[in-house]
């Protein structure tokens, strides 16, 4: 393999293409489907030690493989339990046989759990909040009681 004498050696490259506008770009295939992923495998496919920019092609045939990965599992977990439909319990039981897989179906399932009792809690205090600014407030102090409700305040 020559060298090109029209590229510099210490150029480094551009980050990840991505739309002026931030939005998701989709590549057409050869047979007309859109590129879902091809972002996201970039990525990936560089956290794992790959070019930061790595070959179309490689990109394409990983994201072909994650589709029919997807494809299968959706099948397969419809014919299972209730027909017609993917439960989380369905792509469970597609894994239990494999340990890795299992335990990251567990691990996102248990993260998924705690985000939502954070954000529950987190609108929980966000409620209270906004309630007792808008009706009223009671302070109470040893000798006094201040009760604060819309724009008057008054001391008992």
């Amino acid at each position: 393999m020559t060298a090109n004498p029209n590229i510099d050696e210490n150029f480094e490259t551009p980050d990840f293409d991505e739309d002026e506008l931030g939005e998701e770009q989709f590549v057409s295939t050869t047979a007309g489907r859109k590129r879902l992923f091809s972002k996201e495998l970039r990525c990936m496919m560089y956290g794992f030690g790959d070019d930061k920019n790595p070959y179309t092609e490689s990109v394409d045939l990983l994201e072909d493989l994650v589709i029919e990965f997807i494809t299968e599992m959706t099948h397969k977990a419809m014919e299972i339990g209730r027909t017609g439909r993917v439960q989380v319990e369905d792509i469970i039981f597609l894994v239990r046989k494999d340990p890795r897989k299992y335990a990251r179906v567990k691990d996102l399932l248990t993260m998924n759990e705690e985000l939502k009792k954070a954000r529950k809690a987190f609108d929980e205090i966000k409620y209270v909040g906004e309630y007792s600014i808008k009706h009223s407030l009671i302070i109470s102090n040893s000798n006094f009681i201040f009760i604060i409700s819309g724009n008057e305040a008054k001391i008992k």
